[in-house]
């Protein structure tokens, strides 16, 4: 397990990143997430823009219980919704996984009846992310 990005929770795997992909979705289903949508951002920008680039991958996580929660306190909030978790392959070749850090993203809104929610789900994002770091 490495140490939290300021803004978001990261852990370096070891194995593929289709490997990596099943492996934090697996992850993220034992803590009550769902992945919503998957973003292939290098063949995007290939198919878009014709760039080569290293695999990137984003997917869309969210736990509907706490998103409704959310939801039901602060409309807006879909604004910062679903979590992203990132699968990408960095310049040394390694397999980095990170997840948005939900109390830095929930600064955004600045409510303090929604820091807790924040907090839990922080807590379940860091431990899908450390279950990928130790399986990994």
């Amino acid at each position: 397990m490495e140490a939290s990005l300021d803004y978001g929770i990261r852990t370096v795997f070891d194995g593929s990143m289709q490997e990596a992909e099943a492996a934090v979705t697996e992850a993220l289903k034992e803590v009550g997430f769902g992945v919503l949508t998957r973003i292939d951002v290098a063949e995007t920008l290939k198919k878009k823009i014709d760039l080569d680039r290293r695999p990137y991958v984003i997917l869309g996580a969210c736990n509907p219980r706490y998103a409704a929660h959310a939801i039901e306190h602060e409309e807006e909030i879909g604004l910062l919704l679903p979590c992203n978790v990132i699968v990408y392959q960095d310049e040394q070749g390694q397999t980095v996984v990170s997840a948005i850090e939900p109390l830095r993203m929930f600064e955004l809104v600045d409510r303090d009846d929604l820091r807790g929610i924040a907090g839990e789900v922080k807590g379940l994002l860091q431990k899908a992310i450390d279950t990928i770091g130790r399986k990994g």
